[in-house]
């Protein structure tokens, strides 16, 4: 029971306290609790009724599950039994201790308590345990499936906190170590298990990843944050912190793959954003137990495949490795440059320019999950200053033209490419795989190379150098331009740039700054 003296509040059970219990139609009398007398022995009665592990709890809402009563106790640990009575909107919670009830009671004496919107009022009951029929079943089912939510069961010193912003149904959610993609419609997919997903935006702030994401009911955004803050989405990766917004609802204005207002299908996709996929938001929406199974990692297929490197999006199995992009410059835009740059984040197989619409193309990566990857890193960027757009296309696959025609080198086949990074099984290239940013990450540097020498070289890519610092080695060094527009061109143009004696540059972003 450590931590009860950080969150008892300590409030002194007086009369101040309880004037929310005395209002005459409290409907406190319907209970045999004790003999009623009006308001002033109702008073007396509840100042004076000792502290139990059994809580009385009433105004609940008609509609109130037992799931929901149950979770008001689940933050200060166990909950051993419930008896709802329906009619007279009210229940009784049994907690495992009494001093978990106490806890509970003192936290809720300043901080009230709501169902579905509708502020509950709790006190000690006169009985010392429930006696209820041992053979209900289903309220057996309902009071193990909250506990397995409950992970470890004993309250923590943050509780208050946690509970302060319960009343909220929105959550705000921070991915930690974020070496695989984490989209909306994966956080969609976590989150369901705890309740109906009405909206959620997705954005980056502080170099983070960052979603706000709204429940129909606050009760679902308790339950979720206590079964999730914590936990990681792929095998030792990517892991959530979970916190109550201040918002209590968001307002979504475009359906795409940065937010997705669930009960608004008919909303725009907004400019510069790709709308969803259809057949990738119908795999979505398949009830899949691969994420988070039952509040696991990844099950052991999928954290293999995780491990290995490829992210492992349920459902999406089926979808295609192919991407379709648009709005690129076609003035500058060639195969090799979207080879090199979408090569990054996957081993592209095929790029073929399209010959009726030289600003898009389709680029065919190696499996779905490295095309997830490429799309969530690169749609918005700036390639050659055109805000280029990603979408997962409905091709399986880039066809190659017919024998003997020339399609002006429009499409171009890397199947046997030397320079596909994720060939190896294991590589360390899959442990660095990060968004666009202004540093670059430059390895297999010559020892004859100066610091002057690679500045100029990247000066002369178009862009400028805005800090560079070599590792201990002077194998690798980082170097940084003045914006991610400019590292992506240093990028496209200086990846396996031949410094002499055959030693090829290799070029990634980096994760950090200089």
């Amino acid at each position: 029971m450590d931590g009860i003296s950080d969150v008892a509040v300590g409030v002194k059970r007086g009369s101040d306290e309880l004037s929310m219990y005395n209002s005459p139609n409290s409907g406190m009398s319907s209970i045999s609790d004790g003999a009623s007398n009006g308001s002033d022995s109702k008073k007396l009665r509840v100042e004076e009724a000792p502290p139990s592990r059994v809580l009385h709890i009433r105004k609940l809402p008609n509609e109130a599950s037992e799931t929901e009563v149950i979770a008001l106790g689940l933050p200060f640990g166990k909950v051993t039994n419930i008896l709802t009575l329906k009619g007279k909107n009210q229940a009784f919670l049994e907690m495992g201790t009494e001093e978990t009830a106490i806890t509970m009671v003192n936290y809720y004496t300043t901080v009230t308590p709501h169902i579905r919107n509708v502020p509950v009022f709790i006190q000690y009951s006169n009985h010392k345990e429930l006696k209820t029929d041992a053979g209900n079943q289903r309220t057996q089912a309902v009071l193990q499936a909250v506990s397995a939510v409950q992970s470890g069961g004993s309250p923590s010193s943050d509780v208050q906190e946690a509970l302060a912003a319960a009343s909220s149904p929105v959550l705000r959610i921070i991915i930690d170590n974020m070496f695989y993609p984490v989209t909306l419609d994966v956080l969609q997919q976590i989150f369901s298990k705890f309740g109906t997903v009405m909206k959620i935006i997705t954005f980056t702030k502080n170099n983070q990843f960052q979603a706000l994401l709204q429940f129909s009911d606050p009760v679902n955004a308790q339950q979720a944050k206590l079964a999730l803050d914590g936990q990681n989405i792929y095998n030792s990766c990517c892991t959530l912190r979970i916190d109550f917004s201040k918002l209590v609802s968001l307002n979504v204005k475009y359906n795409n793959d940065k937010s997705r207002d669930y009960t608004r299908p008919e909303l725009p996709a907004g400019d510069g954003q790709p709308s969803i996929d259809p057949s990738v938001a119908a795999a979505f929406t398949k009830d899949s137990n691969s994420l988070l199974g039952a509040l696991n990692p990844l099950s052991a297929a999928a954290a293999a495949a995780a491990a290995a490197g490829r992210v492992a999006l349920a459902g999406q199995a089926g979808s295609s490795g192919v991407l379709l992009v648009s709005n690129l410059n076609e003035e500058m835009v060639t195969p090799q440059s979207l080879f090199t740059l979408f090569g990054v984040y996957g081993d592209v197989q095929r790029v073929k320019i399209l010959y009726n619409k030289k600003d898009s193309a389709l680029i065919q990566m190696s499996d779905a999950n490295q095309a997830q990857l490429a799309m969530s890193h690169l749609n918005g960027q700036k390639m050659y200053g055109k805000i280029i757009r990603v979408t997962l296309s409905k091709h399986q696959t880039v066809a190659l033209p017919r024998d003997g025609l020339d399609d002006q080198g429009l499409t171009k086949d890397y199947a046997n490419s030397p320079l596909h990074r994720f060939k190896k099984p294991g590589s360390k290239n899959f442990q660095n795989i990060f968004p666009p940013s202004a540093t670059l990450h430059l390895s297999n540097v010559p020892q004859d190379v100066t610091e002057d020498d690679l500045r100029l070289l990247f000066s002369n890519a178009g862009g400028t150098v805005k800090a560079f610092k070599f590792f201990q080695d002077r194998k690798m060094a980082l170097i940084q331009m003045s914006t991610v527009e400019e590292a992506i061109q240093a990028l496209i143009d200086l990846h396996n740039y031949n410094m002499g004696g055959n030693q090829h540059l290799r070029v990634s972003f980096s994760k950090s700054t200089i």
